[in-house]
């Protein structure tokens, strides 16, 4: 029977957040940023073990109160100059438990308002697909690509678009070789494009927004505060 893992690339500094404070240890009610999105993990009965991986100086993880999110969760201090390294050195440390058939999810740290129904979408679609996928949504707005003066240089149809979101799932084996030969990318299912393949678009929700502008802080707490 396959497993559930989880990997949360944790080492970045949110330099576009424009605070002294690495973006993930922000307060969002009371709580460190991250602390949400390592809640929604470990308390979702389907996901076996959590690995957050925190940059080798990080001096912030220590300050804070973790036991309440239990014995699931488990600390690598490697992370990398990329997504994909800390996501391979994350991976790295799977291998003590993880078969290649098993699942990893990985999602980004700043998104603290995963819902169980979005992961059990991801689990329930899956389950039985060769190459596993993402939670996104449809494009909605209308999208303009800008010239080197940031005027529009043409309006791009939207049809078939979809904003990608975490977390994104895929076999422990397949992950960990397509990204030993695409470290570039931005997110795994670029890696296991890559390769050839064609990762699932699972239907996510609006609510899942990544945490990148101040704004989006004030609005992640308006949606953890309406969900209590």
């Amino acid at each position: 029977m396959q497993r559930h893992y989880a990997i949360v690339p944790a080492a970045g500094s949110g330099s576009r957040f424009g605070s002294e404070k690495p973006k993930q240890y922000l307060d969002l009610l009371g709580r460190p940023l991250i602390f949400h999105t390592l809640k929604a993990l470990t308390a979702c009965p389907d996901i076996e073990r959590v690995w957050v991986v925190l940059a080798p100086d990080d001096t912030w993880w220590p300050r804070f109160d973790w036991s309440e999110l239990g014995s699931k969760l488990e600390t690598v201090r490697y992370g990398g100059a990329t997504r994909a390294e800390s996501v391979s050195n994350g991976l790295g440390a799977a291998a003590m438990v993880a078969a290649d058939d098993d699942w990893i999810l990985v999602h980004d740290a700043a998104r603290p308002c995963l819902s169980a129904a979005m992961l059990d979408a991801l689990f329930s679609e899956l389950a039985n697909d060769p190459v596993g996928g993402i939670l996104a949504v449809p494009v909605a707005d209308t999208i303009k690509r800008a010239d080197a003066e940031q005027r529009v240089a043409s309006t791009e149809p939207r049809d078939g678009l979809w904003q990608a979101q975490t977390p994104q799932m895929f076999r422990y084996g397949q992950l960990e070789k397509s990204l030993k030969n695409a470290m570039a990318v931005t997110d795994e299912a670029g890696a296991i494009e890559a390769m050839g393949l064609q990762p699932k678009l699972v239907r996510g929700d609006s609510t899942n927004l990544k945490v990148t502008y101040p704004a989006d802080l004030a609005l992640a707490a308006m949606i953890l505060r309406a969900r209590k």
